[in-house]
């Protein structure tokens, strides 16, 4: 079943009024947000704060006590079980902070795998993984525990954007990197939503990746507000 939200007018992600508590701890409140195809929006906030369990009710892996998010048209809050995971798989590439590659398949193999998941025939999936892994400047090794840990998050970028998702979220992409590698891998990252057209949501602590982005946004008390402070349009 596919539900069709109030999505806000060009919206790929739009969060309306998401509240969440766990353990008698509320951690969202009536929170709200948006990402447009091309944005890049930076989500701060302490540890603890709910930055990844809002990752988590984007992807629909969480259950939100109320609210909606809607992805790419559809309101995920209304998907269950094979839709949901249909859905997710086609609109949301996702990048995780040590990258989550399987390490004895090759890079070419990880990002194949995300596409021929999602019913892409064998040959065009592999062709797809090629060209990204080639324009992200991956190395083609036979195993992906061969790679450097910069090498390893372009991969990743890769295998999340290889089924050519609407919405790209990022949990703290650079936290495990060199400094040097970190901007490395910043500026690929952050040169996606205008090269491909997609919104990207990247949760993180660190000041100096988010200033790469159109807007930050700070957890204050169960929502999000604008950090007028940090941010390329801010």
């Amino acid at each position: 079943m596919d539900g069709k939200s109030g999505l806000a007018a060009g919206a790929v992600l739009d969060v309306r009024g998401l509240s969440y508590s766990i353990g008698g701890r509320r951690l969202f409140h009536g929170l709200d947000l948006e990402v447009g195809p091309g944005e890049s929006v930076v989500v701060m906030g302490p540890s603890g704060s709910g930055k990844s369990t809002l990752l988590s009710c984007v992807l629909g892996l969480l259950r939100p006590d109320a609210g909606t998010v809607s992805v790419a048209g559809t309101e995920l809050t209304l998907l269950k079980g094979r839709a949901l995971a249909r859905h997710r798989r086609r609109s949301i590439g996702m990048v995780f902070q040590f990258g989550e590659l399987l390490p004895e398949l090759s890079p070419g193999d990880n990002v194949a795998l995300a596409a021929l998941l999602s019913g892409v025939p064998r040959r065009q999936a592999y062709q797809a993984a090629h060209e990204l892994l080639t324009e992200l400047g991956v190395p083609p090794v036979d195993r992906a525990d061969r790679l450097s840990g910069g090498e390893r998050q372009r991969a990743a970028v890769a295998r999340a954007l290889v089924n050519a998702p609407e919405l790209l979220l990022a949990d703290e992409p650079t936290g495990a990197l060199d400094e040097t590698t970190r901007d490395r891998v910043a500026d690929l990252l952050f040169a996606q939503p205008r090269a491909r057209g997609c919104g990207l949501l990247v949760v993180t602590h660190d000041l100096r990746i988010a200033e790469r982005a159109d807007r930050v946004m700070r957890f204050r008390d169960g929502v999000l507000v604008a950090d007028t402070a940090a941010g390329g349009a801010l």
